[in-house]
């Protein structure tokens, strides 16, 4: 016989077990779209205890949508060799240009991640960074993504990580926050989040490896957070570099890691 209150009694049981497991951890990451679950899954694979918070109650940040709602998206052969290792399919299209499924890629990508050992958690946002010490990230401020969008006064939770990946997409938000609330410079040109330039993509995907990086203590920034906060330009729908900058962000932090005496 089915009874409600077993039913949700599981649910929360096991929902704030694995939240509370997740207030402490190696690597935190704001957002779930193709780069931050592409940086989860390498960062789990490689034994790192790794969370994603994701604002949205979906994940996959632009990828479902592909171009324009045409649920498609292209990547190159650097793009394509991610896919294969994630097993989702692609169709070559003309020299060097292959296509994949949005949906296969952003639902294919989560369950890898998740399967490998990371945990996602969707409808939470990012409201704050925790800083010590020598002005180091050392965690985030979470609350409801609801809270956050009905303007309630309610106090948020913090938890504490030894890196942060900012994979906020377009706002980088958690680069933002560093920049607006506690005023300080990241490591670029001008100090601070230096905003997209026009849709370019060949240089976009050119630009974005080189733009993931840590950019303030603690804090590496990855997909297009890191081409916003670097002034390069946005790409459209191709989304290879999107990928292998996940790729390049969970690189760096496991360089930085082994400094910070990973758990």
């Amino acid at each position: 016989m089915l009874d409600e209150v077993t039913i949700s009694k599981a649910i929360v049981e096991s929902f704030v077990k694995d939240f509370t497991e997740a207030m402490e951890v190696d690597v935190a990451i704001g957002g779930a779209g193709p780069a931050g679950m592409t940086a989860a899954y390498y960062l789990a694979k490689a034994g790192v205890k790794t969370v994603v918070f994701e604002k949205q109650l979906r994940v996959g940040g632009g990828m479902p949508g592909g171009g324009m709602m045409f649920n498609r998206i292209v990547v190159q052969e650097a793009g394509k060799k991610l896919l294969d290792e994630f097993d989702v399919a692609t169709k070559e299209y003309g020299n060097d240009y292959y296509i994949a499924d949005a949906l296969e890629a952003v639902s294919t990508i989560c369950s890898k991640a998740i399967k490998a050992g990371a945990r996602i958690f969707n409808l939470i946002c990012i409201e704050d960074v925790m800083v010590r010490g020598d002005d180091r990230v050392t965690g985030l401020v979470l609350n409801w993504s609801a809270v956050s969008l009905a303007g309630l006064h309610v106090d948020p939770l913090a938890m504490r990580a030894k890196i942060v990946i900012d994979a906020t997409g377009h706002a980088s938000e958690i680069c933002q926050i560093v920049v607006n609330k506690i005023g300080a410079k990241l490591r670029t040109k001008a100090g601070r989040v230096m905003g997209e330039k026009p849709m370019w993509a060949e240089m976009g995907e050119r630009q974005i490896i080189e733009n993931t990086r840590e950019v303030y203590p603690g804090l590496i920034v990855a997909g297009m957070a890191a081409n916003a906060v670097f002034g390069a330009p946005r790409m459209g729908p191709i989304f290879g570099g999107m990928l292998l900058s996940g790729k390049r962000a969970a690189e760096v932090a496991i360089e930085l890691l082994p400094q910070l005496k990973v758990s």
